[in-house]
């Protein structure tokens, strides 16, 4: 029987010194930690490039993957669109009245935005903005749109004000949008009407936004709030104009 030539053994290590046994194939520690550092790199890439992947598309590589790095992802994948459809359970524009606003919008506001909508039906600028805020909360799940008669909000809140939005963000009012004109009158537009929103930080940045124009704008044009609109936020140190109008 004869012995492994590559066996690392005194007795080989004595032939190969005398030329009867070839040199041991051995690699250098810098080439192991090469090939450790290609192992690494493969598996990451692998890894990167199931993140983009759906749950469809990753059935479809299951034949040619280890099960239990797909099972991973899987679950991975799973979670994080569970965590969306948590937060995206809204929807609609949803009627309240006075003695639900600490409960749906304060309170709610700690844990997403809420948007507000002042109205009057019988004035044609909030039967628009209701049509356009529709569309928007059918747009944005994860932010909670309410509305409530203005005078049933407010007494005696005048119609001159309305339509108007108030947007909570983290239990405190962020901003009190008031009048049509803001939004563009009666020539509102969804899009007119999401970029003040986008302004205020209740609706996400989308990509077609520009960020500069934003800041831009936000340093010219000011958000007011009417003293009765501020009476429903805690902050009693405003200061206010001789239109009763204050900058939030």
């Amino acid at each position: 029987i004869m012995d492994d030539p590559n066996a690392d053994t005194e007795w080989n290590d004595i032939l190969r010194a005398r030329g009867i046994l070839p040199p041991k194939d051995e690699k250098s520690e810098e080439e192991i930690n090469d090939l450790i550092d290609e192992v690494i790199a493969e598996r990451v890439a692998k890894n990167n490039s199931l993140d983009d992947k759906t749950l469809d598309e990753l059935d479809e590589l299951e034949d040619d993957m280890d099960d239990r790095i797909l099972l991973e992802y899987r679950m991975k994948r799973m979670q994080e669109m569970q965590q969306i459809a948590s937060k995206e359970k809204y929807g609609e524009v949803r009627q309240i009245s006075k003695p639900d606003f600490v409960r749906e919008v304060t309170e709610a506001s700690k844990e997403c935005s809420v948007i507000v909508h002042l109205y009057n039906d019988s004035i044609p600028a909030c039967k628009l903005m209701s049509r356009h805020l529709s569309e928007l909360a059918q747009r944005y799940k994860a932010v909670k749109f309410l509305k409530i008669v203005a005078d049933q909000c407010i007494p005696n809140y005048p119609d001159r004000n309305v339509p108007t939005l108030l947007v909570y963000v983290n239990g405190d009012i962020r901003a009190n949008m008031i009048g049509a004109l803001l939004f563009g009158g009666m020539k509102m537009t969804v899009e007119s009407l999401r970029k003040q929103l986008v302004q205020t930080g209740a609706l996400p940045v989308e990509a077609g936004d520009q960020e500069e124009e934003q800041e831009s704008t936000r340093s010219k044009k000011s958000l007011y709030s009417s003293s009765a609109t501020a009476a429903l936020s805690d902050d009693e140190d405003d200061e206010y104009d001789d239109r009763g109008y204050t900058n939030i």
